[in-house]
């Protein structure tokens, strides 16, 4: 089984680092030599889960205040102080990964409640449905005839002399069918004239 190596252990580098986060924990000794170490250069690995070499500077930043301020919490019984730190850096790393997937999610729901219609679709369409069943039971009280030139004219956009000719009837009829009927489906909608 290989030996851990541990960073800076070599005697003529100082001491290392389990022995520096140990000192800061007692409030003997600054961050300033633990910024020096080579897990600074390791902690810049959680450039892999940001994918920013700015982000990446900034969080290692972030990890060694936290050093600092929990250098307490540190328990040699639980893993070397490498182990530690890159824990930490990675948490800190994922996190900031998960505040900006969540940052982004907020600005792209905000940015689609920005282009809802200013009217309610769900009211408009049930709505026109009503309408629509409205003028059908009212087309239902039309004579056949009567109904047959409105749906022409109406629904299938002909002209009165073409309704005359699909009818095989004289055009002063058809005008008068379909004045009857517009008059009795106004009634019927309750459109005031």
């Amino acid at each position: 089984m290989k030996e851990a190596v541990r960073i800076g252990s070599n005697p003529a580098a100082g001491p290392d680092l389990e022995e520096l986060v140990g000192r800061v924990a007692l409030g003997t000794r600054t961050p300033s030599r633990v910024s020096t170490t080579p897990w600074r250069a390791r902690c810049w690995g959680c450039r892999a889960v940001l994918r920013d070499q700015a982000q990446s500077e900034e969080v290692t930043q972030e990890v060694l205040v936290e050093v600092w301020r929990t250098a307490p919490r540190y328990r040699r019984d639980r893993g070397t102080a490498v182990n530690w730190i890159l824990t930490l850096a990675h948490r800190r790393a994922v996190d900031r990964v998960r505040s900006a997937d969540a940052a982004a999610a907020r600005d792209h729901k905000a940015a689609l409640l920005d282009r809802l219609p200013e009217y309610d679709e769900v009211a408009e369409r049930v709505e026109a449905s009503l309408e629509r069943e409205q003028v059908r039971r009212c087309l239902r009280t039309l004579t056949e005839l009567q109904r047959q030139s409105v749906t022409l004219a109406y629904y299938r956009g002909l002209t009165y002399r073409e309704v005359a000719e699909a009818l095989a009837l004289p055009l002063g009829t058809v005008k008068t069918r379909l004045r009857d009927g517009l008059i009795r489906l106004r009634d019927c909608l309750g459109v005031t004239a």
